[in-house]
């Protein structure tokens, strides 16, 4: 497969790998290439924090991980996996947390972050976002591209890529630094949506990127969380959410621990 020297640059700074012989590419777009992620998580700290998080309690059925970082631009930074090989988690998992990780950057502010799982009412029929899920298709090419060996490593052939894609369950979650700087957002996929959010919520903490400075969950400590307010009203077969950013309950145990999970730093 024909692959750019701007995509391999990528690639080749992303996996670690040595630089030897390839000297001859110009220097500048070398450092371009090596400055997209900067500040944002490695695959391995992606990795150890996204298998910190899965290990603990989600309320889920306990299920491995995907997750996927992307920087401000949405291209994407890194790709890890919490199993032994990349079928110990569902495959179609991958481009999903990096559809959740497009979600959340693109629909997240400076100022304001919305939560994947904060946008499943307003996309519905009726809702204010109604028609959000249908815009910024995945890019195929990027998400299938090169050899499915590579998946999940720190040279996935997503990385260097502009994912695209918009998912409206919980998963993904915008990066702001410990200047209140959005950075980014992370992606996580392999289990109910309820479960994603609280591991995504843990693998955000861990990293340290949870400098959040607004939402609209109504909670200001941890203002881009789950909201579970969705009833469905008698003679309605769609559930409907007071605040209009609710997503549906999975289950008893996935909702008190959101409830509980850590308050967003200051």
């Amino acid at each position: 497969m024909y692959l750019n020297k701007s995509r391999f640059l990528v690639l080749l700074l992303a996996s670690g790998m040595s630089m030897a012989g390839f000297s001859q590419a110009p220097a500048g777009k070398i450092a371009s290439m090596a400055s997209a992620c900067t500040g944002l998580p490695t695959y391995a700290q992606l990795k150890s924090a996204l298998t910190t998080a899965r290990n603990q309690k989600n309320g889920g059925f306990n299920l491995d991980m995907w997750g996927t970082v992307v920087n401000r631009d949405g291209v994407v930074c890194a790709v890890a996996f919490t199993g032994a090989d990349r079928g110990s988690q569902w495959p179609g998992s991958r481009v999903i947390s990096a559809q959740k990780a497009n979600t959340a950057n693109a629909f997240s502010l400076p100022a304001l972050a919305l939560s994947t799982a904060n946008l499943y009412s307003a996309v519905q029929p009726g809702g204010s976002l109604y028609g959000l899920q249908a815009s910024n298709p995945v890019n195929t090419s990027i998400a299938y591209a090169g050899d499915p060996k590579n998946y999940g490593q720190a040279n996935d052939p997503m990385v260097g890529g502009r994912i695209g894609g918009v998912n409206v369950f919980g998963g993904g979650l915008a990066l702001y630094n410990k200047q209140g700087k959005l950075i980014g957002a992370l992606g996580v996929s392999g289990d109910s949506s309820c479960a994603d959010h609280n591991i995504a919520w843990r693998t955000r903490n861990n990293l340290m990127l949870d400098f959040v400075p607004a939402g609209v969950s109504g909670d200001p400590t941890r203002p881009d969380n789950i909201v579970y307010d969705i009833t469905n009203p008698s003679g309605l077969p769609i559930g409907v959410s007071a605040s209009g950013w609710g997503h549906p309950a999975c289950s008893a145990a996935a909702t008190t621990i959101a409830a509980g999970l850590p308050a967003v730093q200051k």
